[in-house]
């Protein structure tokens, strides 16, 4: 996907791009190409940005470590604010209190938009935090026949020592 030229987009019919996506992201290991479409229309001060697309991750369950495949799909929009001092460097100290109105995205209004930046930010969004391969998932089985003892794991043996020296 090629970057937009921002004052580009003023021009084209609507103020309106609209992108097919059928392809991998760069740094996103995926399956399957991502699929699924992108509009970005020039609002005046800022660029609304709607995507939806789709594709098949490999996922660790958390619980049993086993792998699975997942299906990410986004449906998202986004509001670009377009600020003359957008990437701009600022004498700003090392630390300051941002206020929650401040937490915007914005570019510089001669600038470009990277649609596959954006996908991608988007698709990583959409990776769930928790990764479980069945809501039932039993976790690491055991095999049969362990005995509790040869279940303990040795970093702990000294623990299960001084646990067996105590009263009750």
């Amino acid at each position: 996907m090629d970057a937009i030229y921002i004052p580009q987009l003023t021009k084209t019919p609507e103020r309106t791009e609209e992108i097919q996506v059928k392809d991998f992201l760069p740094g996103l290991e995926t399956l399957t190409p991502v699929r699924g479409r992108l509009r970005v229309q020039h609002q005046g001060n800022y660029l609304e940005v709607v995507g939806q697309a789709e594709a098949i991750i490999t996922c660790t369950c958390n619980r049993c470590l086993q792998q699975y495949n997942q299906r990410l799909v986004i449906d998202a929009n986004e509001i670009i604010w377009l600020d003359e001092t957008a990437y701009q460097p600022q004498d700003l100290p090392l630390e300051r209190e941002v206020a929650v109105e401040d937490l915007v995205e914005s570019l510089p209004p001669d600038g470009y938009f990277y649609p596959s930046e954006w996908l991608y930010e988007q698709m990583c969004l959409a990776i769930p935090q928790r990764q479980l391969c069945d809501l039932n998932c039993p976790g690491i089985l055991s095999a049969e026949g362990d005995s509790p003892e040869k279940l303990i794991d040795n970093r702990w043996a000294s623990l299960e020592v001084l646990k067996k020296q105590l009263p009750g």
